[in-house]
């Protein structure tokens, strides 16, 4: 499960091209006609079904002018051709590590949880492994990254998440299995194991379920209709959806992955919602409407990711925009379904989401562009 140079922030990443799919009608959108200015967000998801041979792509953007557009391109089902439903619902995968990081940072302002603080004064004795050790990693570094606790997906493999539930200390047993990646804070390196622990730390501070904190919190707090954490055992989506589809290796025929038990990705990426829930709830974030200031400025403290001129904070990555500026999201990817997006500081937001993850990064960087696109028009 690598993070694929860094910003292709996954929770599983085992993914596949797909063969060329026909491409929809954009919603929303105005038709062509002669001397028309043609739409570039409608252009950019036809290129990715059309030339990269994603199945369909939908995207939901709020321009400056505070109007929201939906879009779709492609099909929702390759078997029956049925269209894309408008702002369907997708699993969002790691963008769920931001919810996750919105509640520890909540427990954080309400003096429950030190982010200086050791795993161990949370779950004592719960984190040791070769160079692995909970008495000597923060808060912090686990929400940004900089922990050294090696990474579980790549030992999860795509068929078990057809029917496989895992626990939270199923997925943190897997990792541990493994030697540290690094000394902690030494540098930054993506794990979704990461989140996994702070998602048992507010459990643990909380005495509640996280997916019960998220909801209350976040989702209801703020009104995102179309935004749920699966209950365990719950492989469908609720409303209307493309179907995702997922390649077990290269050259493999495409499979409806449609309907998976989420489990593997939990804390860091077992969340459904759909473009519309995901740009309002970066828009509320940014806006200050769900963490007090002094945690907000914190979550937007950056450590460099390379040299892609992207930076992560505390659950949130910030990207540069090509029109100068950066914008401010997270993205995911869990087999069948991609998610890359942001809000910018002036109240810009667009958010994009293709029915299968590419193979290869170039693809999934064209869906960055696309992101791009929207927020620079």
């Amino acid at each position: 499960m690598p993070a694929a140079t860094a910003v292709a922030v996954a929770v599983i990443t085992i993914g596949a091209l797909t063969p060329a799919a026909s491409s929809a009608a954009g919603t929303n959108t105005v038709q062509a006609s002669a001397g028309a200015r043609p739409d570039t967000v409608q252009q950019g998801l036809d290129a990715l079904v059309r030339t990269e041979g994603l199945p369909a792509a939908l995207a939901g953007v709020k321009g400056r002018d505070g109007h929201t557009r939906t879009y779709t391109a492609g099909v929702g089902d390759l078997a029956t051709g049925s269209k894309v439903p408008r702002d369907g619902q997708v699993r969002i995968g790691s963008n769920t590590k931001t919810f996750t990081a919105v509640v520890v940072l909540q427990l954080v302002g309400e003096g429950k949880i030190g982010l200086d603080s050791p795993i161990d004064a949370y779950l004592p004795g719960l984190v040791r492994g070769d160079g692995i050790d909970g008495r000597n990693i923060t808060v912090r570094q686990l929400l940004q990254h900089t922990s050294g606790i090696p990474e579980y997906g790549e030992d999860v493999g795509d068929e078990a998440l057809k029917s496989r539930y895992f626990d939270p200390r199923d997925l943190l047993d897997i990792a541990l299995r493994h030697k540290a990646d690094f000394a902690p804070g030494a540098k930054w390196s993506y794990s979704n194991t990461n989140y996994v622990l702070a998602g048992l730390i507010v459990q643990k501070v909380t005495g509640r379920p996280l997916a019960e904190q998220i909801d209350q919190r976040i989702i209801k707090r703020i009104g995102l209709r179309h935004t749920y954490f699966p209950a365990p055992g719950d492989k469908t989506i609720r409303e209307p959806h493309p179907k995702g589809y997922h390649r077990l290796s290269a050259g493999a025929p495409l499979r409806d992955f449609t309907e998976i038990d989420p489990s593997a990705g939990w804390a860091a990426g077992q969340m459904i919602s759909t473009n519309s829930d995901v740009n309002r709830f970066f828009t509320a974030l940014l806006d200050g409407r769900l963490l007090p200031e002094a945690q907000l400025a914190q979550m937007r403290t950056t450590v460099a990711i390379g040299d892609t001129g992207a930076g992560y904070g505390l659950g949130i990555l910030s990207r540069p925009l090509s029109c100068g500026g950066v914008y401010w999201g997270h993205g995911g990817d869990i087999a069948g379904y991609e998610t890359r997006g942001g809000v910018t500081e002036d109240g810009r937001a667009a958010n994009v989401a293709v029915t299968s993850i590419p193979t290869d990064v170039a693809v999934t960087r064209r869906v960055e562009r696309v992101v791009d696109t929207a927020l620079c028009r």
